[in-house]
């Protein structure tokens, strides 16, 4: 049960983000939820790995001397379910941009599907999508992005623990992947429709778990606030 007390000492919470809500939406929604259900005037409080507005699920939120453990936690590996939008691509590798270009995909076969799956488990390298928050010259990408300005990213090394096609219904496929800190889903949907001689884009996204922590134990904001009510 939650209190005062608790949350200052530290508590880790696990949220399940709902889709167009940010990472830091989740937390502010938490952090006035708690406030007035224990009186606080301050408080530490922090996400341990952002998720993007079109992704849901497991948003692990820490508070009190538990924002020490931010790092360590964001550094374990990750696991997300979702979608590929074969035949298609978007600039940001997702569904925030509109689609720019269309290609074949009468030659793909449920082989051809599972062979390239297989060519991405281990480190792999990876360009981060153009519209991410990552900073170059102290802008983020997808500043440059939006204002039109071409930037040069460098790919960096990801590791691919599991990668598994769990349903395939062209133009769709459903995948579950497990992945270190700094996978970039959008991206491996990008070169996975690259590798197919195709395109592809990313359309639904659910992380699952963070090292040991699971989407099964986390509760949306509705459910925190109907529980903090009870306090």
């Amino acid at each position: 049960m939650l209190s005062e007390e608790n949350i200052l000492e530290g508590q880790i919470l696990l949220v399940d983000k709902p889709l167009t809500w940010s990472s830091f939406q989740a937390v502010n929604k938490l952090k006035y939820l708690l406030k007035n259900a224990f009186g606080l005037k301050k408080f530490k409080i922090g996400h341990a790995g952002t998720l993007d507005p079109l992704a849901t699920g497991l948003l692990i939120v820490c508070t009190g001397k538990s924002t020490k453990k931010i790092s360590e936690i964001q550094a374990q590996p990750k696991e997300y379910t979702g979608t590929f939008f074969i035949g298609a691509t978007t600039p940001s590798y997702d569904l925030e941009t509109e689609v720019d270009q269309i290609f074949p995909i009468d030659h793909i076969s449920e082989e051809l599907i599972r062979e390239t799956t297989a060519k991405f488990l281990g480190e792999i390298d990876q360009k981060p999508p153009v519209f991410s928050a990552i900073k170059k010259d102290g802008v983020r990408l997808y500043e440059h992005a939006r204002a039109g300005v071409d930037v040069e990213i460098a790919s960096r090394k990801t590791t691919i623990y599991e990668f598994e096609i769990t349903r395939i219904e062209l133009p769709e496929i459903d995948f579950r992947v497990a992945c270190s800190k700094g996978t970039y889903i959008r991206s491996l949907a990008f070169d996975f429709g690259k590798a197919l001689k195709s395109g592809a884009h990313l359309t639904a996204l659910r992380r699952t778990k963070i090292g040991d922590y699971s989407v099964t134990l986390a509760k949306t904001p509705e459910v925190f606030e109907n529980e903090l009510r009870q306090v």
